[in-house]
């Protein structure tokens, strides 16, 4: 009797009786194949599920990236053939070809390669993956783009799928739809993007690079190459390539200019094709000081004696972007000692750091902030870090940490930092653990700086300088500046982001305005009257000082707030 794909798993210890049970759960209630199911779980490897149904079907496995197939194979099977049907030809025994293929039960496309090709066909399994890239690396998705793209430079090299793309081995034989892609990141990087966006348009496909927080439009590739672009990043992305109705996340990891990348992927339907978006995440430039991050000297001071008590909650907010991430990084940076135990709880983990215990949110296997949160309890952790607080659950967990003797790190999406005591209160928190809880909280921003090759002198009206609460008399000789452009910054008048923060450190009078759950203006007024320096009082500071403009300030802060 046949053995099923799940005994195989179990067999091949790839798979515990648990995880088939899940599975089969999973299976039921999806309406999708076990293998399907036990993949999208995270309970085996999609190569595992493929030489599992290998064995089920007494197909042979193709592991289309150990070996380089010959030409005169490739040349056997028209291209046009091979990617609409999805096949590559690996081998041939007399007059039978043998095609890789990932669907063991596609009896159709035998059939009609049979017809086709006018032989007799035979197929091996391989992953949907690896299929892919085979074809995207024989067969080319495009062509005659070269003129567009230079070969890489030759300390580059892009690691993805079948090994490695390097700049050494580029020539005129290489898929230009893979140098063009590699050329997108690799400018991006080149250019300081935190983010690059693939956007089809009805006319143009659309690329932008998100440079210091603002989005800046490149020169855009044919219209005619968006479908091999966007699935040259669904395959190094490994996303579903079939699925193109659906939300889809992926990472693709890189080595570029020597250093290591990582990029998360977005992919998102839209009316005239998928919407990619891929964030860079610098492992180098992503692990900062405190100091780099743009504090005030006195804050700088507030904020090392905070996160240097024993116990509490910490919390950073800002929206999305604002860099609350690389705070709370360069924070546990500071802290973590030999002797000092932390652990992470993050969807992602961004940055990797040597010494500290970190885990990975997994909403498919049911790994998510509260049960990692729980079990962190058991490990008798000294710092815990919560990737963010988004729900009643994950905040009653990590401020019942703080008040059992833990130093607790997370972030929260708030506009300002008073606002996030209400936030939580009105998450269903009770206001005295609110209270008690929470140590301090800071709001921040990124701004951009000047460019410091062409900056220019400017005298402001006194209309502007009282959108940002300022008089002329306040400049007191201060000289302000404005952005101009020159080719060190790419002509945009500015080069680098830092931080503005607003720490607002809870007291006697706070903790017993948010147990009488008082509005945020009453919160924010008390805490002003105590020294609190709000955000837009911060990016001030760094107007006066020559960093930034007028016109930054209002980009990030409102106009009217202190009038």
């Amino acid at each position: 009797m046949k053995k099923s794909v799940g005994q195989i798993l179990r067999e091949k210890e790839w798979i515990t009786d648990d995880g088939i049970r899940r599975a089969l759960e999973y299976s039921n209630t999806n309406h999708c194949k076990i293998g399907e199911a036990v993949v999208k779980l995270g309970l085996a490897t999609q190569e595992q599920v493929t030489r599992a149904l290998a064995i089920h079907f007494q197909l042979p496995f193709a592991n289309l990236a150990k070996h380089e197939i010959p030409q005169h194979l490739i040349d056997r099977v028209p291209k046009d053939v091979a990617l609409e049907h999805k096949i590559v030809p690996v081998a041939q025994k007399g007059r039978t070809l043998i095609i890789a293929m990932s669907d063991p039960l596609d009896f159709f496309t035998m059939d009609n390669l049979r017809f086709i090709l006018n032989m007799e066909v035979d197929r091996a399994l391989a992953t949907p993956e690896s299929v892919d890239e085979a074809l995207d690396h024989y067969y080319r998705l495009t062509g005659g783009y070269d003129d567009v793209l230079g070969a890489p430079a030759s300390e580059e090299k892009v690691e993805f799928g079948r090994g490695e793309y390097s700049g050494e081995d580029a020539d005129a034989n290489d898929a230009p739809v893979i140098k063009l892609v590699h050329m997108l990141i690799s400018n991006a990087l080149k250019e300081r993007a935190s983010d690059i966006h693939i956007e089809p348009m009805e006319k143009e496909l659309r690329v932008r690079y998100r440079i210091d927080g603002v989005c800046i439009i490149k020169e855009p590739p044919p219209k005619k190459l968006q479908g091999p672009i966007i699935s040259r990043v669904k395959i190094m992305a490994r996303m579903d390539m079939a699925e193109k109705r659906r939300p889809q996340d992926g990472r693709i990891k890189l080595k570029l200019h020597g250093r290591e990348i990582d990029l998360r992927v977005s992919a998102l339907p839209s009316v005239h094709g998928e919407s990619v978006v891929m964030r860079i995440l610098d492992k180098e430039k992503g692990l900062v000081d405190l100091p780099t991050l743009g504090f005030h000297e006195a804050d700088l001071g507030r904020f090392r004696r905070i996160i240097k008590r024993p116990n509490g909650i910490f919390l950073v907010t800002g929206p999305t972007g604002s860099g609350k991430t690389t705070t709370l990084y360069a924070a546990l940076k500071e802290l973590n000692r030999p002797d000092v135990k932390i652990i992470t709880a993050e969807n992602p983990i961004e940055y990797n750091i040597a010494g500290i215990n970190q885990s990975e949110v997994r909403h498919e296997i049911g790994l998510d902030f509260q049960r990692i949160l729980r079990a962190m309890m058991r490990q008798a952790p000294n710092i815990i870090l919560v990737g963010e607080i988004r729900d009643r659950e994950t905040a009653d967990i990590a401020i019942q940490a703080a008040l059992t003797g833990h130093l607790v790190f997370s972030t929260l999406h708030t506009n300002d930092a008073p606002s996030a005591l209400t936030r939580l209160i009105d998450m269903g928190v009770k206001p005295f653990l609110v209270a008690s809880a929470v140590m301090a909280i800071m709001g921040q921003r990124l701004i951009r700086m000047l460019c410091p090759h062409c900056r220019e002198l400017y005298d402001p009206t006194e209309t502007e300088l009282r959108q940002v609460a300022l008089s002329i008399s306040d400049l007191d000789g201060q000289q302000i500046y404005r952005a101009k452009g020159c080719p060190e910054c790419d002509n945009q008048g500015y080069r680098g982001r830092k931080g503005i923060f607003e720490l607002m450190e809870m007291n006697s009078d706070i903790r017993e305005l948010t147990f009488q759950k008082k509005p945020t203006q009453d919160l924010r007024a008390k805490a002003r009257s105590t020294g609190m320096v709000t955000l837009q009082e911060d990016a001030v500071r760094k107007l006066l000082s020559g960093l930034t403009t007028l016109e930054e300030i209002l980009r990030n802060t409102h106009a009217a707030e202190f009038l």
